[in-house]
């Protein structure tokens, strides 16, 4: 048996949730699975749509951290069968006490901590007593090293995805209304946040218009930033270029992707914030739409430098605007999002699954 512990679980929506859901499901298909889970209202009919048992633990943030430890531990002492703990994050394993083999998943931002400081300590204490790290990128093992984890007992496994699912012609349909028939198409998909950088992409849109009137840029998402990035649009007078979007239906999400040419997301560090790799870029690079990717962080684990997008230094708003510029010249993006479709069936979670069999 192999015993998940995690934070984040569906029913609720979000980048960790659908890792640690497509990894726990993957992890099914080799063996027994318990998992331990937070609360999340509305849970009780996913639960009983799943092929595994998943223990729910509610009460306040504090409290249910102590409740949950508590329960795995008795839960260890009383079953013998389990092999492997798997855990998202390293505060789902501050507490555990056993001598099981465990393997816990680092994506960056949770591990990033001065060195020497309290924190810090404690990340170490957890990570330094595992079997194996799970690096989502080179750059997150990097940053782990940096930090005072230990080499070699990081291994790189990217996220991974589930095959892409042919979008219905009704959502196709409405996404061509959305998209107003531009010729120049351009989107993100992400919350908005300052280190996403969807300011430089607007500002870019604003010299970029000059050269391809045609040009569109739709804005998937919610967040912090929404409204100064809605008043940004408003000063710049791209109210006909720039559209936001709430709420999206996932078919709809992806048709509004599937019609785009360009999937743009160059991301920077902001404070502590920083993209440990990219789901984002792999999800459009299935549809065959290649991606202009920040320098900062994992997306160079994403995207194929000249090859299935381009990397780019998102803090330099002249980078970002050169970048979606030379995708555009020529229809280069035709030829980049073909190798970005091939690439993509990489991140396959069936492949996926094969680097974890090698340390379970």
């Amino acid at each position: 048996m192999y015993l998940v512990i995690t934070r984040t679980f569906p029913p609720e929506l979000g980048g960790m949730q659908n890792l640690m859901w497509g990894l726990t499901r993957s992890l099914s298909k080799l063996n027994l699975i318990k998992v331990f889970a937070d609360y999340h209202e509305n849970h009780e009919e996913f639960d009983k749509s799943v092929s595994f048992s998943i223990e729910r633990v509610s009460g306040m943030k504090l409290i249910r951290k102590y409740r949950k430890s508590y329960m795995i531990n008795d839960y260890l002492e009383q079953n013998n069968n389990v092999e492997c703990i798997i855990a998202d994050h390293w505060k789902s394993l501050e507490l555990i006490k056993t001598k099981k083999k465990k393997i816990c998943l680092i994506h960056s931002k949770e591990i990033n901590h001065p060195k020497g400081s309290s924190l810090n300590k404690k990340v170490l204490s957890v990570l330094n007593n595992v079997d194996h790290i799970v690096a989502n990128s080179n750059y997150t093992k990097n940053l782990a090293i940096d930090l005072g984890v230990q080499e070699e007992k990081i291994v790189i496994i990217n996220p991974g995805i589930d095959p892409v699912v042919e979008v219905p012609k009704k959502y196709l349909d409405e996404a061509e209304e959305i998209l107003k028939g531009k010729k120049n198409r351009i989107i993100t998909v992400s919350r908005f946040d300052k280190r996403k950088n969807h300011e430089k992409v607007i500002m870019a849109v604003r010299n970029l218009k000059e050269i391809y009137p045609d040009i569109t840029y739709t804005c998937i998402g919610y967040g912090d930033e929404e409204e100064k990035l809605k008043k940004l649009v408003i000063e710049l007078k791209l109210e006909d270029q720039v559209t936001f979007l709430k709420d999206v239906p996932s078919n709809l999400k992806n048709a509004l992707v599937a019609k785009s040419h360009i999937f743009v997301m160059p991301s920077i560090i902001y404070k502590k914030s920083v993209e440990g790799f990219g789901i984002a870029y792999v999800e459009a690079a299935q549809y065959g739409v290649p991606s202009v990717g920040g320098k900062d962080g994992g997306a160079s684990d994403a995207i194929i430098h000249e090859k299935t997008g381009l990397i780019c230094d998102g803090n330099k708003l002249e980078d970002v605007y050169s970048c979606i510029d030379n995708l555009f010249k020529n229809n280069k993006y035709l030829e980049y999002g073909k190798e970005a479709k091939i690439n993509a069936e990489n991140f396959l979670w069936d492949r996926i699954i094969e680097n974890y069999k090698r340390i379970l």
